[in-house]
């Protein structure tokens, strides 16, 4: 027997999948806020525990103004009146001095920073510098002495304890890992604190410190250069700053002093021989007139030396000049290994060839201390090489052509000599010789005065060297730490407490395969949901009473309004088929209560245990079972027999499976299941059919035809979300007439169309 048509029903839902409830998103994580708060405070306790045991780092900063020709800072220098030379530096050149290793292993090894020293407090082990008692030294270590520190407490003034043995201070101990010293700074006594002590290798100490320290120009308009340094002992951060701008000030002044020694010790040969030249011309003068007895000479005589004189002094600085080229030529075509030495320039005027000798001396300069923080296979070296070598080939095409022009001045001069000697000829031949002999002491006498001149100028330079930098604002640590950040370590704590209780939700909801929330149900399926129903707190399995005011059977009166609503004609009898993907989804606890719920409004209800392989119905209404369905289906009773009244509630009846048949499916295909709906359709209005599970078995389906409405009835952290989407096939192959569903076990909170908390009330 086939049900009686129903009107056309066609049902539909909007989803918008691409606008989910915030609310419903957020919802799961509002619902847990104890955990937030938990979380928050064990991280928040962490980060103040980590910040006591944390060492602070401290920043040192100081500033150091380079003497930068480039830039404009170059201070009026008076030695630059007597042509000495002056150095041109590049900030950026500079800066790869200041962070040099070989300078910073000058203040490593001025400091004695390959040792540092810690006292054990609550709170961890804190480094200390001056305040250490003892200074140790390494002697001959092994590669086991820097990986393991040493501890050092003192048992009187001359014996200290070293990992568990004694040791006299101040002299040598031999260690399994290496011999060291143990020197003492101050008086000591059992009662001085112990030490930790952690020795470091040189180099990796030197790049431990740079590696903490920043070197930076303000600007590029400037050569003031800003050192900063990190350290956990401010007072140590300080000490290696300033060591190392003094170190930096003495590199470049002794730089200044070794080019300005070797251009005096230049001198200095030179003027030996000189004065050796003009002791023996005066001696000649000398035993000429006695010898002669010459007291004057006449005045034609002295016209003539005045003439040869003037000549012979012009004649003198072509040769000077003429010498000076020479060995300048020799100087630039044998100097390749010896950098930084500067060429004599006595006697040169040609502003050309100066400064192509001042660019010489600078580019020297410039590649020995590049050397000093790089190899010659760097780039920069070979690129300074090749300037250098370009240099020298201008520098000796510019002598070979002055050499050429003072040739020929040499000539005109020595044939100008030769015609005033044949007019001196005339004179006496005592005159004459006296006269050649008074030249030659002339000129000794001019050349060596010239050479005291300039050596009194290289001593005075010498003497009035001072360091081209100079230290703007010494080293000077802030009263703060720099790390860690209070603020920052809360921050990032407070993050983690934070982040820790949402990924364990989220993964949680992710790893679930379960329906959790009712978003989860419309954005898989278009069924349309009937109602909600919160999750139940109280043992009772019937809710529904005369006067109950719970939210539960406010929701289950909701559900009753809406089948009211959908339902076709309101004088039929209506079938209504609950089932579910799983068991335990509370179909059974939902249609009995629904059930209840129309029996109240004195509306005749039938409920039908059809689950004949798992009944609970009627242990619920404290019914027999010893007769039922599968009898009625067997043929074996009538339907007086096995229908029967719900204790307390009026209109209200229900049909025990009976038996439990070994065919559940073969009798719910046989003809009499049509004609037991069709006689219930004609006492009751309306008939609930109880079926089992979809996903389970197919019984329900079986009975799908015959039911004007089905109820799919879908539970919260119990149904798999893969069961969605085979209700979303069955709904839209038809497989259930008015397919809908019902939300059970909703989350406080969940349901979107109820703000209960346990009843209410009207005012």
């Amino acid at each position: 027997m086939q049900a009686k048509p129903t009107p056309p029903y066609e049902s539909y839902q909007v989803v918008d999948s691409k606008n989910i409830n915030l609310r419903a998103s957020l919802l799961p994580y509002l619902n847990r806020w104890p955990w937030y708060v938990v979380s928050l405070v064990l991280t928040l306790a962490g980060a103040y525990v980590y910040l006591l045991f944390k060492q602070p780092i401290y920043r040192s900063e100081l500033s150091l103004l380079l003497q930068d020709e480039k830039k404009g800072n170059v201070q009026a220098n008076p030695l630059k009146e007597l042509d000495v030379y002056t150095s041109k530096k590049a900030v950026e050149n500079e800066i790869e001095v200041l962070t040099s290793s070989s300078l910073m292993g000058q203040v490593v090894d001025a400091l004695q920073l390959q040792t540092k020293y810690y006292h054990q407090t609550s709170f961890g082990k804190r480094e200390i510098f001056q305040e250490s008692p003892v200074t140790v030294l390494a002697e001959k270590p092994k590669n086991a002495l820097y990986k393991k520190p040493l501890e050092l407490s003192f048992v009187n003034e001359k014996q200290v304890n070293i990992d568990g043995k004694i040791y006299p201070l101040n002299t040598s101990i031999q260690l399994p890992t290496g011999q060291i010293r143990v020197l003492t700074r101050q008086a000591v006594n059992a009662q001085t604190e112990p030490l930790i002590v952690q020795l470091l290798p040189r180099n990796a100490a030197i790049k431990g410190y740079l590696g903490n320290m920043k070197a930076e120009a303000t600007s590029k308009t400037s050569s003031v250069v800003h050192l900063k340094l990190e350290d956990a002992v401010p007072e140590k951060a300080d000490a290696i700053l300033n060591n190392l701008a003094k170190a930096y000030n003495d590199r470049t002044l002794a730089d200044k002093n070794r080019v300005a020694t070797q251009t005096i010790q230049l001198i200095e040969d030179r003027l030996r021989a000189v004065s050796g030249d003009l002791s023996n011309v005066e001696k000649r003068v000398e035993r000429y007139k006695s010898a002669r007895s010459i007291t004057d000479l006449g005045t034609q005589a002295a016209t003539f030396l005045e003439s040869t004189q003037q000549n012979d002094n012009q004649l003198n600085q072509v040769n000077i000049q003429l010498a000076t080229l020479n060995d300048l030529q020799k100087f630039i075509s044998t100097q390749s290994d010896e950098q930084g030495l500067t060429p004599a320039t006595i006697g040169l005027n040609d502003p050309v060839l100066l400064g192509q000798l001042d660019k010489l001396s600078q580019l020297q300069l410039q590649r020995q201390q590049l050397s000093q923080t790089t190899t010659d296979a760097n780039p920069m070296i070979k690129g300074m090489d090749d300037q250098i070598r370009s240099t020298r080939q201008n520098i000796s095409q510019n002598v070979q052509t002055m050499k050429t022009m003072l040739l020929n001045s040499q000539k005109q001069y020595e044939q100008k000599n030769a015609r005033l000697e044949n007019s001196i000829r005339d004179i006496p031949q005592q005159e004459r010789l006296l006269i050649d002999i008074t030249r030659q002491q002339s000129i000794k006498n001019n050349l060596y005065n010239y050479l005291l001149q300039k050596r009194e100028e290289m001593a005075v330079a010498f003497a009035a060297s001072v360091p081209e930098n100079y230290t703007i604002d010494a080293a000077e640590s802030g009263a703060m730490p720099v790390k860690p950040v209070g603020v920052v370590i809360y921050a990032l704590f407070g993050l983690i407490g934070f982040l820790v209780p949402t990924a364990a939700i989220a993964s949680k909801g992710v790893l679930n395969g379960r329906v959790m929330r009712r978003v989860d149900v419309e954005g898989v399926t278009r069924v349309p949901i009937l109602g909600e129903v919160m999750k139940k707190r109280e043992k009772d399995q019937l809710v529904i009473a005369q006067h109950s005011k719970s939210i539960i059977a406010e929701q289950i009166r909701s559900i009753r309004t809406n089948l009211h609503l959908r339902r076709g004609g309101m004088d039929e009898s209506h079938v209504l088929l609950f089932t579910s993907s799983i068991s335990g989804e509370g179909k059974s606890f939902i249609s009995m209560n629904l059930g209840a719920s129309l029996a109240l409004m004195k509306q005749p209800t039938v409920i039908l245990e059809m689950d004949m392989r798992m009944p609970r119905i009627h242990q619920v209404f404290d019914v027999q079972n010893d007769i039922g369905i599968s009898d009625y289906l067997n043929e074996e009773a009538s339907l007086e027999e096995i229908i029967k009244p719900v204790p307390g509630y009026p209109n209200y009846f229900v049909i025990p499976s009976g038996p439990l048949p070994s065919n559940p499916s073969e009798l719910l295909s046989g003809p009499r299941l049509p004609q037991l709906l069709q006689e219930l359709r004609e006492r009751f209005s309306y008939i609930i059919v109880d079926a089992p599970p979809v996903g389970i078995v197919t019984d329900a389906q079986l009975v799908s035809p015959m039911a004007d409405a089905t109820l799919f009835v879908i539970r919260h952290n119990v149904t798999p979300k893969t069961a969605l989407k085979e209700l979303d096939v069955l709904h839209r192959e038809r497989r259930f007439n008015n397919l809908n569903i019902i939300l059970n076990g909703v989350a406080g909170g969940e349901s979107y169309h109820y703000n209960y908390k346990n009843s209410y009330s009207y005012k």
